[in-house]
């Protein structure tokens, strides 16, 4: 009869194989049962894209109205640069510089925000054309 460390061995060697054994079947069964890819799109979602354009619309619109808020106003440009403005008096240059990147994406942010917008004018007045994008389908 195997003393008690020999014991624990011999149950961890035994579970060991029995999980390597498991394990080994799992995966011959996963190879021979082959997976279905999923299908690509098959259109181009204009017909969704129109049913959001509304609400894409008010979204943009909000971050734009934050953005060009004033100081008083958490997430605007102006407070940034308030704050980046004080790191300067106060002459914490480290902070001014991470301020200061972070100014220079918010700034860059709106320039993209505004560009979204016009597009998304611009597929506003083609849904209105084609039927909320139903004429395609």
């Amino acid at each position: 009869m195997p003393t008690r460390p020999q014991a624990r061995t011999l149950l961890a060697a035994l579970a060991t194989a029995a999980l390597l054994a498991g394990s080994a079947g799992v995966a011959s069964a996963a190879d021979a049962t082959p997976i279905p890819k999923a299908a690509g799109p098959t259109g181009d979602g204009a017909q969704v894209l129109c049913k959001r354009v509304p609400k894409i619309d008010r979204r943009l619109h909000r971050a734009l109205k934050r953005l060009d808020a004033g100081t008083a106003r958490r997430g605007s440009v102006a407070r940034l640069q308030q704050r980046v403005d004080n790191a300067r008096k106060a002459d914490h240059s480290e902070v001014a510089g991470f301020l200061q990147d972070r100014l220079d994406f918010r700034t860059s942010l709106r320039t993209n925000l505004e560009q979204r917008q016009k597009d998304l004018n611009s597929v506003k007045d083609w849904c209105a054309k084609n039927d909320d994008g139903k004429a395609g389908s």
